[in-house]
């Protein structure tokens, strides 16, 4: 009996997408051919009747376009102010996300659905506003423009000439609760666009000369119904997965056609095509593979795969289905993908196999209750059952031949080792149980080497039966005809249980097989997906494609200049100018195409969503390896994600390099701001008191004053350029002069330097006594202390505390130098130290932000850190380390101690 029940995980899977979606908004998009059809007009109707419903209704962005009769909608709904972004010096509006959210709508109206927002917003596309407000439960109604969606984008553009630059991913579209299609005929269109309801009067007469041409609306509008129409199919096919619908609903004419191994396979397919086409249906061509297929010629499975290659030029879907019975296979594969029609060719089979098994159209007639069977005529083929080809090696390895001799050889054993079994067991049981012995050998022979072993195991075991062991024995003639049933009945139950045997034996070789091309495809994206680099990429292709299909494998990769090279060695001979011409072309040449078929190798173009990334060449050993159809489905497979790889690769190191190209931009800003400003400042100072000394004017104690002027701005100007240098000498390598002395000595002077900037405030030295000698350059250590003791002094205010201080911690010494004044900007802490970066940006304290950049550089040098924190109550802490090593003995020092 079969278990109808349903799976129970499916079940909680099913309950456990349910709630997801009943906690997510819903999100209805007003889909049209372009702009103009009346979207925009419908959603804001649909919303007021939501509104009138006691829903409460907010608009987020709706773009009337100077319409009157759009604007007339608007009318009592309740509108989102926008927010503004400052953008390139102007001040843009855009949808104000956080304020939608904050208020908490049922239903938000979001017009052009494919918009891009203004650099800084929140999200760079419109649709990921919306997912943020539909995960927070808030429904959406949007509007969408055919042209708009990624998958059509490039058609649209062949037919406008028009390349539209905002998409939309079509899973977005796809992921919607609804989709409502707004059409209108392209007269009304145009005869609306001509009134000025579409666009106002210089705007209208350039599009209808351009977008708006009669042909480019047919075309979009028929786009438009079909997407739409694909969509409904596909709801259509998931509700009747879901409510277990088996019966085919005649909604949408779609094709299945059955490629088989006669001589008439591409008169079939092209039958099928023509019929497709007058029918405008989709169409499936498949090929079951069967327990009795596997002894095909190579002759007949090149049909197939020509007859499946021929199928896919045409515009079909090509698949592969496994399955011990034709005929129902194929019935239920028709019935999951709603299939109206079943086109097969005419059966070949002779009058001995009609005897015992139905044709295939026959059994078709008689299954197929609710599907149409076309029967396409062809020449019958004459050719003979031949041995079995390279399938066999595929899936059981290339010793099968010789292990079905291993077969017959094991058939002759085993009916030997039962009669030894039943001649012990002969005394002591009926010869009814003995027949059991020999049935249990005919399954074992059976499920180990297939179906011809366990035919002649199960004519054996009638054999050795009726003449070992019935009367007369050791005779094969009958006292009792009442044997003559068990014989007839042993030998049909000892023969079914073999086919059943070698037909299990078969699929789970078929299960093995696509389970190992199923953790091929796993392990090749796995390690794809984690390569960093393009080289990482050829190298996991290479090694991963060569065991799988037994083939030397070339990947050739376009330089700068779309100029192809080979990537890795190999010992094939791949010619580059048939792979620049795969690759210029994007069309697979080579081995078994239409292009240079004599060629030795397979090229593949690796296509990628942009653009293609390269060229896959294969040459195989044995050609069943490659252009089998499965194994071609897996080749073009691994060429997809190693194309998908290559392109990820790409645009990562594009990223990389967009972000070095705006850090460089960025200290060449600050540059120059130092420069234009910082710089500046002084030099202006300079030369306006130098200006007044030279005029003469100024008695003897205003040039005094003049003079302390110039020397503090000459200081100043100073200082800023000895920053700039420090730090382009510490960019270049950092030299240390190292030297074993005391800390003491390097304070002293750095106080010393800092005279000036702390005259207004109070220093405190704690400096206790005992502390280690260290190895350290003198010079670039004070310049840290000066830096850090300016810092205190530049940014906290006259009068305030100054400490610095040193202790030993271990095998560290650390230095800290630190203030009561306002303290650092809070979580700038580690920011402080990176080149051109202040605390605040709009502080009136001159300086380039250069200072402490330079500390680290020279303190990490030295081996130590440097780190900056806020103190309570109120106050910063600057402090960095030094290493404490053992001084080395001075030279002599060991004789005096002797």
């Amino acid at each position: 009996m079969t278990d109808t029940r349903p799976d129970p995980d499916a079940l909680l899977d099913e309950l456990k997408q349910e709630e997801l979606a009943a906690q997510r908004g819903r999100l209805k998009i007003f889909f049209g051919a372009c702009a103009g059809v009346g979207k925009t007009y419908a959603m804001l109707s649909a919303a007021r009747v939501r509104q009138q419903e006691g829903c409460k209704v907010l608009v987020g962005v709706v773009e009337t376009h100077g319409r009157k009769e759009t604007e007339a909608q608007l009318q009592d709904l309740e509108v989102l102010p926008p927010t503004r972004i400052e953008y390139k010096g102007h001040s843009l509006a855009e949808f104000d996300l956080d304020s939608a959210l904050a208020r908490q709508p049922e239903l938000i109206l979001m017009d052009e659905f494919a918009h891009s927002n203004v650099p800084g917003s929140r999200h760079s596309k419109r649709w990921q506003d919306v997912e943020e407000l539909l995960a927070a439960g808030i429904d959406v109604y949007t509007t969408l423009n055919v042209q708009h969606l990624e998958s059509l984008n490039d058609v649209v553009g062949q037919i406008t000439g028009i390349v539209v630059r905002e998409t939309l991913p079509d899973h977005v579209f796809d992921q919607a609760a609804e989709v409502s299609l707004v059409d209108l005929p392209p007269d009304e269109l145009l005869a609306r666009l001509a009134a000025g309801k579409v666009y106002i009067a210089h705007q209208a007469e350039r599009a209808v000369k351009n977008f708006f041409r009669k042909g480019n609306l047919l075309a979009l509008r028929e786009l438009a119904l079909r997407r739409t129409a694909d969509r409904v199919d596909a709801q259509m096919r998931a509700y009747r997965a879901d409510q277990s619908i088996k019966p085919v609903w005649h909604a949408r004419e779609r094709l299945l056609i059955c490629v088989g191994h006669g001589p008439g396979t591409e008169k079939l397919v092209r039958s099928g095509k023509r019929l497709a086409a007058s029918l405008d249906a989709d169409w499936i061509a498949v090929f079951v593979e069967t327990p009795e297929l596997q002894g095909l010629s190579e002759t007949k499975r090149s049909r197939i795969m020509k007859g499946l290659k021929l199928a896919q030029e045409l515009g079909a879907e090509t698949t592969v289905l496994g399955g011990s019975d034709l005929a129902s296979t194929l019935l239920a594969y028709a019935r999951t993908r709603n299939v109206s029609k079943l086109v097969v060719g005419k059966s070949a089979g002779n009058k001995l196999q009609r005897l015992w098994r139905r044709p295939l159209l026959e059994q078709l007639s008689l299954q197929a209750n609710d599907v149409d069977v076309y029967v396409v005529a062809h020449e019958l083929e004459d050719e003979q059952p031949q041995t079995r080809d390279g399938f066999n090696s595929l899936l059981f390895g290339e010793a099968s031949r010789q292990q079905q001799r291993h077969g017959y050889l094991a058939a002759l054993l085993a009916c030997l080792l039962t009669t030894g079994l039943a001649s012990l067991l002969t005394p002591f049981f009926e010869l009814s149980n003995v027949v059991m012995v020999y049935l249990l050998g005919v399954v074992l022979v059976a499920v180990r080497f297939g179906r011809g072993p366990g035919v002649l195991a199960s004519l054996l075991a009638v054999a050795t039966f009726d003449f070992f062991f019935v009367p007369p024995r050791m005779s094969f003639s009958v006292s009792d005809t009442q044997y003559l049933l068990t014989f007839a009945v042993m030998f049909a139950v000892a023969l079914i249980i073999s086919q059943l045997a070698a037909r299990l034996r078969f699929e789970a070789t078929i299960a093995t097989y696509r389970e190992r091309r199923t953790r091929a495809l796993y392990d090749l994206g796995r390690e794809l997906a984690g390569a960093l680099t393009a080289n990482q990429i050829i190298d996991t292709a290479v090694s991963r494609l060569q065991p799988l299909f037994n083939a030397s494998i070339v990947l050739f990769t376009p330089n700068s200049n779309e100029e192809l090279r080979a990537e890795n060695d190999s010992h094939a001979q791949a010619d580059l100018g048939v792979a620049q011409w795969v690759y210029d072309k994007q069309q697979p040449a080579g081995l078994g195409t239409q292009t240079l078929p004599a060629n030795a190798m397979l090229y593949l173009p690796l296509k990628a969503p942009m653009r293609n990334r390269g060229v896959l060449a294969v040459l195989p050993e044995q050609l069943d390896q490659v252009f089998l159809p499965e194994q071609q489905r897996l080749l073009e497979t691994c060429a997809a994600q190693i194309a998908l790889a290559l392109e990820r690769v790409h645009y990562v190191e594009v990223a990389q390099d967009a972000i070095v190209a705006m850090e460089s931009e960025r200290l060449r800003n600050s540059v120059l701001a130092v420069i234009s400003h910082d710089l500046r400042t002084p030099l202006t100072t300079l030369v306006g008191l130098s200006s007044i000394l030279a005029a003469g004017q100024v008695d003897a104690a205003k040039q005094a004053d003049i003079a302390q002027s110039i020397q503090e701005e000459s200081l100043r100007m100073n200082h800023l350029v000895t920053n700039l240098l420090d730090m382009a000498k510490l960019q270049s390598g950092v030299q240390l002069n190292r030297e074993w002395q005391l800390l003491d000595d390097v304070v002293g002077s750095a106080v010393r330097a800092c005279q000036r900037s702390l005259q207004q405030h109070q220093l405190q030295i704690d400096l206790p006594a005992g502390l280690p000698v260290l190895e350290y350059d003198a010079v670039l250590i004070e310049r840290v202390l000066v830096n850090l003791l300016e810092n205190a002094a530049k940014y906290t205010p006259p009068g305030s505390h100054i400490t610095l201080s040193a202790s030993c911690e271990g095998a560290t010494m650390r230095v800290c130098v630190q203030d009561d004044g306002p303290g650092l900007p809070a979580g700038q802490e580690q920011k402080l130290f990176d080149k051109f970066s202040r605390g605040n940006s709009e502080s009136t304290t001159p300086g380039v932000g250069l200072g402490l950049a330079i500390c680290r550089s020279i303190v990490e040098a030295h081996g130590g850190v440097i780190q900056a924190a806020n103190i309570r109550p109120h106050g910063a802490a600057f402090s960095f380390t030094l290493p404490v090593r053992a001084m080395p003995a001075l030279p002599g020092e060991e004789e005096i101690k002797a």
